[in-house]
């Protein structure tokens, strides 16, 4: 009897014990953060204001692609060339020159093209000095070799430096490098400041950031003249990495493309109007930077016509050599 109620306590006392807490289920791991989409921005004035122009597109881009999207904005031409080189760059705006370096260098690709409000198909480059100053004409201006001081900008812009050189420069087998008495190397916003200032007497520049300038800087472009205008130029272009997946490259097209047409697009459009007074963008692909390479290649020819040859063979051989290049780019750009 004693070991019957002695069994029976044990069990009690078993059967009353609290139970074991179980321990709590695995919570699953948070998903990654998406990798911030790197949006390069070309400066037409300082890098802070070129990204501050942007800054609503591309929270509006980050918000479509539910990633984040993070302004590359740099001081020069030559930093964005690198910046894309080095593969720091997923999208950018780029002017033509660069695009053509980033799509026959870089694995990038043209994704879109630039639309204007008024409806212009491009834009020009020309040549600016301070009104009331010595320079009247361009008559005055090609008329005194070393005399005057020249802002331009980087050898990378169309209108900063391609196309003035090729189109006027080059043609009347002259260098701006040589044939003014001094030269330097700015943004657009900068040159026109430094002409309206009186440091330097001409300036290269384009009608589509003198606009922009007018707005900023009232005063200072009541003070300038334009002594010479090019052939229209294409607008530059958007262009997108081709190592982002075909869906992200999509996803952006299509985000630029019908920016500024939804249901969004009041605000939408004075969004785009902080970036260069545009519409918005349309579709585009690399065949868009033809006529950048056109001009690059006419600067090229004319340069070597000009250049001092040791006989007419080598100079024929160049011209050969340039042709074939000019050539297999084309290729490349239309396929």
């Amino acid at each position: 009897m004693r070991s019957l109620l002695l069994c029976i306590g044990i069990a009690g006392a078993a059967t009353a014990a609290p139970p074991v807490p179980l321990a709590p289920p695995a919570q699953p791991a948070p998903a990654a953060q998406p990798k911030p989409l790197q949006f390069g921005i070309l400066p037409t004035g300082g890098p802070a204001e070129s990204k501050g122009d942007w800054q609503a597109l591309l929270d509006d881009l980050a918000k479509a692609l539910n990633r984040p999207v993070e302004g590359v904005s740099v001081s020069t031409y030559e930093g964005m060339h690198q910046a894309i080189a080095a593969g720091r760059v997923d999208v950018a705006f780029l002017s033509g020159k660069l695009a053509l370096d980033s799509v026959l260098n870089n694995d990038m690709q043209v994704s879109v093209r630039l639309t204007r409000l008024d409806g212009s198909p491009g834009y020009r480059s020309v040549l600016i000095a301070r009104r009331g100053g010595p320079i009247r004409n361009l008559a005055t201006l090609l008329g005194a070799p070393g005399r005057w001081r020249y802002a331009r900008s980087e050898p990378l812009s169309v209108s900063g430096y391609l196309v003035p050189e090729a189109q006027l420069f080059a043609r009347r087998n002259l260098s701006s490098d040589l044939y003014f008495k001094s030269v330097v190397v700015n943004n657009h916003q900068n040159n026109a400041l430094a002409v309206a200032n009186g440091e330097v007497d001409v300036a290269s520049n384009n009608d589509a950031d003198l606009e922009r300038f007018a707005v900023r800087f009232p005063r200072q472009h009541a003070q300038l003249r334009v002594l010479w205008q090019s052939d229209l130029i294409p607008h530059a272009v958007l262009v997108v990495s081709r190592s982002l997946p075909a869906q992200t490259r999509a996803a952006v097209r299509q985000f630029l493309i019908d920016y500024g047409r939804g249901a969004d697009a009041a605000r939408e459009r004075r969004n785009l109007l902080k970036i260069h007074e545009l519409s918005g963008f349309e579709a585009a692909d690399n065949r868009a930077l033809l006529p950048f390479e056109e001009i690059e290649y006419i600067l090229e020819l004319q340069q070597a016509h000009s250049a001092r040859w040791i006989d007419e063979n080598a100079k024929r051989a160049r011209l050969d050599r340039l042709r074939a290049e000019h050539d297999r780019i084309e290729r490349q750009l239309t396929r």
